[in-house]
């Protein structure tokens, strides 16, 4: 199903960037159609900790929450989400932060879901592209907000 995959060179260093994403509770706060976000448990797991975490997420008239398992890899600077429960019929993302040699860092995202709703998945098919840079956009501008 939809699939997007990116990579920005963005002025902040790959531990900022990484701080900022691992930071899922600060998500409706500055992500478009995240409603609310609350982490469940988190478990230190040798090279990374584990954190399974609920968000939800508003657009138009669907609301849905959805619960996921986050593996942060703080030394590699990687974080990897996988899908537990909700509205998805399955869901995997990955963010890698590098530093630049030229100063600033690479910053790549993927994504991959199917929602189990064919409604919902024909509504968000139709947007994807655009939804998708809009959320990447969010967490450049969260970013300029925090450390520029």
């Amino acid at each position: 199903m939809p699939t997007h995959q990116e990579t920005r060179h963005l002025p902040y260093t790959a531990q900022q960037m990484y701080d900022l994403v691992a930071d899922v509770e600060s998500y409706p706060q500055f992500l478009p159609w995240n409603a609310a976000a609350r982490i469940r448990s988190r478990e230190e797991c040798g090279a990374y900790e584990m954190m399974h975490a609920d968000l939800v997420i508003s657009f138009k008239v669907f609301r849905e929450k959805f619960g996921s398992r986050v593996k942060l890899y703080k030394d590699e600077r990687r974080i990897d989400t996988e899908y537990l429960d909700g509205p998805f019929r399955y869901m995997k993302s990955w963010w890698k932060f590098r530093d630049a040699e030229d100063g600033g860092c690479e910053v790549e995202f993927f994504v991959d879901f199917e929602f189990r709703n064919a409604i919902l998945q024909g509504v968000i098919g139709m947007v994807f592209n655009d939804a998708m840079q809009r959320i990447v956009r969010a967490f450049e501008r969260r970013a300029q907000a925090l450390y520029g």
